[in-house]
């Protein structure tokens, strides 16, 4: 059986604060995979990327497993989380 390690992890108090975004680019390469988080405001034709996060293929297979658990665990608590599929998506260039 595999011995577990636990990690401690230090978080800055910038970046405990977090920041809010609405909406998520994400791209790939053989290598590696990139997440853009960005600020979409209203009335607004330009978002602003607030965070990027690039990561392992594997890491990124890791970090999508963890969210659909974490989502699954919300809505049993929580109930369904609603997703507007009539909401357009945005459009605009991404390099």
């Amino acid at each position: 059986m595999a011995e577990e390690k636990q990690i401690q992890i230090e978080i800055d108090e910038a970046t405990s604060r977090g920041v809010y975004t609405n909406l998520a680019l994400v791209s790939h390469s053989e290598t590696e995979f990139v997440l853009d988080f960005t600020l979409l405001q209203p009335q607004t034709p330009k978002a602003k990327v607030v965070s990027r996060v690039i990561t392992s293929p594997a890491h990124m297979k890791r970090l999508a497993a963890a969210i659909q658990d974490n989502i699954a665990r919300y809505e049993s608590r929580f109930g369904a989380i609603a997703v507007d599929t009539q909401a357009p998506a945005p459009k605009g260039t991404y390099h």
